[in-house]
């Protein structure tokens, strides 16, 4: 992926809105222009609590409407909670747009998305760049019950056939959307995936068996978030465009790969340059 030309900057943002689409799960808008008019689908940015004594939490921005930026918020502990309890008016800092992202001019004109649990939040506005250029998209969306499916009547209102997963069989295929995938993700020029370790792992099997070029947005809990800790480092090919210029080792086998960040170089890679 090309490094994008976008410059990450400290938002003072506001809270507009706030809903709960399913238990556990938390869409909270946001008033930030200037966030709006920079990110780029795939990119994420790091939100810092307004207790301000804990860690600052990486999201995907989820919407992006004029002036408005939402950010879908799985609660799983005490700053998820904090950020999806927040009411409108609340101030909230933001540092971003963060990452390289979805290269969406690389995928051709006929592409299968892959979104596993909240996985979803990245690909929305993949789908609305591909779509604006008339692409053909299929999204492909799994979750562990017909609850936790959250939004995907907003890709089937920008004209992207969908097919449901889930693993209880409460809605659509029962079992891993993998699998459906793995039936018609050759009748695709190209998938693009954002979900756990597994699907993303089972996604680029499919996609390099079957000749299919992938773009992989990898998971992460973030420490920092900017490069400098080098706790989400990722095997990657020594050849991609996106592997750091390290020097090779002065002693010893020469490894064809290179550690790569998932907040830096990433998160979204190409499924073949990846080697884990």
């Amino acid at each position: 992926m090309p490094a994008l030309l976008t410059s990450p900057a400290v938002h003072t943002t506001v809270v507009s809105e706030r809903r709960e689409p399913a238990s556990g799960i938390v869409i909270v808008g946001l008033r930030a222009p200037d966030l709006a008019g920079a990110v780029r689908p795939g990119q994420f940015v790091m939100v810092v609590p307004p207790g301000g004594e804990r860690c600052a939490t990486a999201l995907a921005p989820y919407e992006c409407d004029g002036e408005r930026v939402s950010l879908m918020i799985v609660v799983v502990g005490s700053r998820t909670r904090e950020l999806a309890t927040l009411a409108p008016g609340s101030a909230l800092t933001v540092f971003g747009p963060l990452g390289n992202g979805f290269d969406a001019a690389a995928l051709g004109d006929d592409v299968g998305l892959v979104a596993g649990g909240v996985g979803i939040a990245s690909l929305l506005l993949l789908a609305r760049a591909l779509r604006e250029r008339e692409a053909s998209v299929r999204l492909y969306y799994g979750a562990r019950t017909a609850a936790a499916l959250v939004g995907a009547e907003a890709f089937a209102a920008l004209g992207c056939a969908v097919t449901l997963a889930t693993d209880d069989g409460s809605c659509g295929y029962r079992g891993f959307v993998t699998e459906p995938l793995a039936r018609k993700g050759g009748e695709h020029g190209a998938l693009a995936a954002c979900g756990p370790s597994p699907m993303l792992r089972a996604v680029g099997r499919i996609a390099v068996a079957g000749g299919v070029p992938a773009q992989l947005s990898l998971e992460e809990a973030f420490a920092c978030g900017v490069g400098a800790c080098w706790g989400c480092a990722v095997p990657l090919g020594r050849e991609s465009a996106q592997a750091p210029a390290f020097p090779a080792p002065s002693f010893g086998e020469r490894r064809d790969y290179v550690h790569a960040r998932i907040c830096t170089e990433g998160p979204v890679f190409w499924a073949h340059e990846l080697r884990w």
